[in-house]
């Protein structure tokens, strides 16, 4: 089964590049790695991280932690989805 992770947060405003950097540098850190991963940004200094696992829907899945409070302006986003086919 594959299972995607999504990863959002939004940065301060005008910090949208240090919260791209931050979420490159902690993905290196993560002790495993994803069948495929992806990092998108978006207006509003947004930040998107999507990960694809081989893995059950409720398997334990090293995550990005949340970033520091000062360079984000909520807490981060977090949604887990099984793939149910291609397109």
């Amino acid at each position: 089964m594959s299972v995607a992770l999504m990863w959002e947060a939004r940065a301060v405003d005008g910090r949208g590049d240090e919260l791209l950097a931050w979420v490159r540098e902690r993905e290196r850190e993560l002790p495993d790695r994803p069948l495929r991963g992806e990092i998108l940004r978006a207006p509003q200094d947004r930040v998107l991280v999507i990960t694809w696992w081989n893995a059950a829907y409720d398997a334990e899945l090293p995550e990005l932690p949340e970033p520091d409070g000062e360079l984000v302006t909520r807490t981060v986003h977090r949604w887990r989805f099984e793939s149910v086919g291609g397109l």
